[in-house]
């Protein structure tokens, strides 16, 4: 008999076994007792048979049945006598009936390796590895690196990317297999390759919910506010991610708050991720491989917020040839440089970007009297080195500064205003293979938030000078596991330990030459984790994802140790829709101390303390996904509710940051002015895409609530968040015509932001601001003076941007880009911000017939950004 199709005749055998009946499978239970002395294998299977009456059958290279064995056993299952007989962990034994079948279990091996862009050798994340007999398949992780577990046999693997050509390899798979692979870019592509962490995934097969992998060249293409190429404002697309106010940057997630984001850069924390006051971030998008958002659903890697995790990679460096880009636009200018340091082992990355504002500003500002200037600038840094096949070393390194400097020269008196803050992160990771199914990163980490205040005033011969900062400061160690058991097994485990210096407030004031004050208030803790995740795909149509994750964190005397667990489900009620739902938990130990959310550098970060307590979060999450294969269309559903305790505020009177007091804030003193209460956010999102084609793009909803409640505010009622919109909408749209045109745009609109008018004010809409209030406000006679927080009701924002690039290529591959764009196309007037200002008018406050004239208080709009054109030139080779 020949030995494969038995073996497929066994397997089918096996298969059905389960279904037997309880006599049919007490043959191995049957207990027996034998005793024989230098007997063949085969006379002891004939004695068995004989006593209990069934019959064997087994391939004839299963064992060497002349060999001789003695064995003694009283009174002993016949499963056991066998497994003695055939003392080997390669047979399997199984009872149909009165019929014994011996087959040899089916030996499985594991190919592992990583998949590269053939051009940089740069390493490919979530790329694709499928094998098509076996309908099994996984994908790579952040470092190109996969593992794939499976029984020998003769098998094709297909290899894919987004915006890359298939790659194939046939394999007949007889031991633990090692296959690197290079992918090349697709023909059709015009523009240099960018390397990105996203492929064309089916949502219906995604086990995690609540995510966004946003492709580095999505981002090039959207059109952009002064031409600035902006992560964070194309994350401000999508639903459930929401801006401040019109134009910034800051990032909003399902009713928290910006300090409730972990912004992480190269494994790194970003405390301060903006430029310009919130208007850009500090991403350059030169540098950047893959992004990657959390808003539920926690992986249990990941904690120390409440809201969101924003995970961005950069780029390794090319490691075959040196390439690079330039970019000029009107506000700032960029260039990217990467190669090899040693070809194929060592490779380098360097990205630098600089506004030049302050010559704007020259022309328009008095010689005389006052000018000001402002710039910032970011520089990234990497280096990545092959040790060998199973040993890499990646250093990524940040740096990023804003400075605005104000003089102003009058004849007896000049002064000096100085406002800064800086960014710097320094990451330097081993990457280790320690077999063909385990996987490692140990990272050493620091990073660095600075904020400086100067402020000099020279009087005829007397000199003062007030100085004041605020900082922290994290030296992280932090190492993380992966476990490829098996194609439908991923087990991830690990932990990190990281010390915190809060310096909320450091002050010197001189005058003239002697020290009239000087303090440093320091606050020092240290925040460690350890977790474990099994993402598990039970069977074809039902996926489980878990996690636990502990934190601990230690301030002076005070200890927390809390359990954080993370469960997700996903079910494929059908090929192409899939039923998902998630639970988080979630521990922030550090606080924003924030300028009524403006999100300016004035806002301090402290630690938790015996008077500040951890913030805590808990969000459920439901929803459905449904993908068009054909199409390319995907549409996904989610609800979710979230439930905040500890949530920080200011008091009554304590809504705001005066710089020249920051001092009162950094210590316990300044801490008592703010207080601590609930908060809840729930909403539905709605995201459906298209990602095939010449037109290529996305409509996004978002339907949402958020609240708070503080004893201390609004009466211990509830009111609405600051940043509590209803609804959010937005409409991206791709079109390339042809490899040589880009057409771009995209609409949004979104619901009015929440304002507190003092109950004193009366409104006047002369200025044609359509006022509404959420809670009534009392008039202006009336002795009532509470205030009722949040009773005001902005306008709704709404705009479109429209964009378009044109891309040629010479005949030496240096491609040139040209990119054209319109910020607020149709020129709407959005509010920037509201201010309460004086106007005449006259008003009886009594009975009497003598009028008196009074200023009533009326509240203005301010609109800035309104049809913003830009231009920009880049050069790729």
């Amino acid at each position: 008999m020949k030995l494969r199709p038995f073996t497929l005749l066994l397997f089918f055998l096996l298969v059905v076994q389960g279904t037997l009946s309880f006599a049919q499978q007490s043959l191995l239970d049957r207990k027996i007792s034998i005793e024989v002395q230098k007997t063949s294998i085969k006379e002891v299977l004939i004695t068995l048979e004989k006593q209990l009456g069934f019959t064997t059958t087994y391939p004839s290279n299963i064992t060497d049945f002349k060999r001789v064995i003695s064995i003694n056993f009283r009174d002993e299952t016949l499963h056991n006598i066998l497994k003695i007989i055939f003392a080997s962990d390669e047979c399997q034994f199984s009872a149909l009936e009165n019929k014994l079948l011996i087959y040899k279990k089916p030996r499985s091996y594991t190919i592992s390796g990583y998949v590269q862009e053939i051009e940089s050798q740069e390493h490919l994340s979530i790329a694709s590895v499928y094998i098509q007999e076996l309908a099994l398949g996984t994908t790579t992780n952040d470092y190109g690196f996969y593992s794939l577990t499976v029984p020998e046999g003769s098998y094709q693997l297909k290899f894919s990317h987004l915006g890359y050509k298939n790659g194939f390899k046939n394999l007949n798979l007889i031991a633990d297999t090692t296959i690197n692979l290079d992918l090349a870019p697709s023909v059709e592509s015009l523009e240099e390759v960018i390397v990105t962490s996203n492929k064309v995934a089916y949502e219906s097969e995604i086990i995690q919910m609540s995510s966004i992998s946003l492709e580095p060249e999505k981002i090039i293409d959207i059109p952009a506010l002064l031409g600035e190429k902006d992560i964070f404002k194309t994350l401000q697309l999508l639903p459930g991610i929401q801006t401040g106010t019109d134009g910034s940057s800051w990032l909003y997630v399902r009713g928290g708050t910006p300090d409730q984001n972990l912004i992480i850069l190269d494994g790194a924390t970003v405390y301060n991720a903006n430029h310009l006051y919130g208007f850009f971030s500090i991403f350059n998008g030169d540098a950047i491989k893959s992004i990657e958002a959390f808003k539920g659903g926690f992986p249990a890697r990941f904690g120390g917020r409440l809201s969101s995790v924003i995970k961005i990679n950069m780029k390794d460096g090319n490691k075959e040839r040196l390439s690079g880009k330039f970019d000029i636009g009107l506000l700032s200018s960029s260039i990217l440089l990467e190669g090899p340091l040693n070809k194929g082992k060592t490779s380098f990355l360097l990205s630098a970007r600089r506004t030049y504002s302050e010559l704007f500003l020259k022309p328009i500002q008095s010689k005389k009297e006052k000018k000001s200037s402002y710039f910032f600038h970011d520089l990234n840094f990497k280096i990545h080195h092959v040790i060998n096949n199973k040993n890499k070393l990646f250093w990524s390194n940040y740096h990023g500064q804003d400075q605005f400097k104000t003089r102003l020269k009058r004849k007896n008196i000049s002064t000096l205003e100085r406002l800064g803050w800086s960014n710097i992160t320094s990451t330097l990771r081993w990457n280790h293979q320690h077999s063909n199914k385990i996987f490692s990163n140990t990272s050493l980490i620091y990073s660095n938030y600075n904020l400086n205040i100067n402020y000099e005033e020279n009087v005829q011969d007397t000199f003062y000078k007030y100085i004041t900062s605020s900082s922290i400061n994290d030296i992280s160690m932090k190492t993380d596991f992966n476990y490829y058991p098996s194609p439908a097994h991923t087990i991830s485990f690990g932990g990190s330990a990281t010390y915190h210096k809060f310096v909320p407030q450091s002050t010197t004031v001189l005058r003239s030459s002697d020290v009239m004050q000087k303090n440093k208030n320091i606050q020092n803790s240290l925040e460690n984790a350890i977790y474990v995740e099994d993402d598990w795909q039970v069977s074809e149509r039902f996926a489980i994802s878990s996690g636990l994750r502990i934190s601990y964190f230690n301030h002076k005397s005070l200890n927390y140790l809390r359990p954080e667990p993370r469960i997700a489900f996903a079910w494929n009620v059908m090929p192409s829709l899939a039923v998902k739902t998630s639970y988080a938990k979630m521990n922030q130990y550090v606080h924003l101390l924030s300028n009524s959310g403006t999100g300016l550098p004035t806002d301090l970060w402290v630690s938790s303390s015996d008077r500040i307590p951890p913030q805590v979060s808990e969000q459920l999450a439901f929803g459905l996904a449904k993908d068009y294969r054909v199409s390319g269309y995907s549409l996904s559903l989610e609800g979710y509710y979230k439930k905040m305790r500890s949530v920080i505020a200011y008091k009554e009177g304590n809504r705001s940051i005066d710089i020249r007091n920051l001092e009162t804030l950094g210590n316990e003193d300044g801490q008592n002015n703010v207080t601590f209460g609930k908060g809840w956010a729930y909403g539905t999102e709605i995201l459906f895409k298209k990602q095939k084609g010449n037109l290529t793009g996305w409509l996004g909803y978002t339907l949402s609530w958020s609240q708070r409640q503080f004893k201390e505010l609004n009466l211990g009622n509830k009111f609405n968040a600051k940043y509590d919109r209803r609804h959010d909408i937005s409409l991206v749209a791709l079109f390339k015509p042809s490899p040589k045109i880009t057409v771009s745009g995209n609409w949004i609109y979104s619901s009015g932001a929440n304002y507190t008018i003092p109950s004193v004010i009366s409104l006047n809409t002369n200025n044609n601001v359509p006022f509404q209030t959420t809670n009534n406000i009392p008039d202006f006679n009336t002795t009532e003076r509470a205030v009722t927080t949040n009773n005001f009701k902005g306008e709704a924002t709404h705009r479109l941007d429209l964009g378009i690039q044109f891309h040629k290529k010479n005949k030496k591959n240096i491609l040139r880009t040209w990119s054209f764009s319109l910020y607020n196309a149709y020129a709407q007037k959005n509010p920037f911000y509201y201010y309460i200002g004086d106007s005449p008018s006259f008003s009886l406050l009594n009975e009497s017939p003598a009028e008196t004239e009074v200023r009533t208080k009326t509240l203005r709009r301010v609109s800035t950004l309104v049809l913003i054109p830009s231009i920009n030139y880049t050069l790729r080779f």
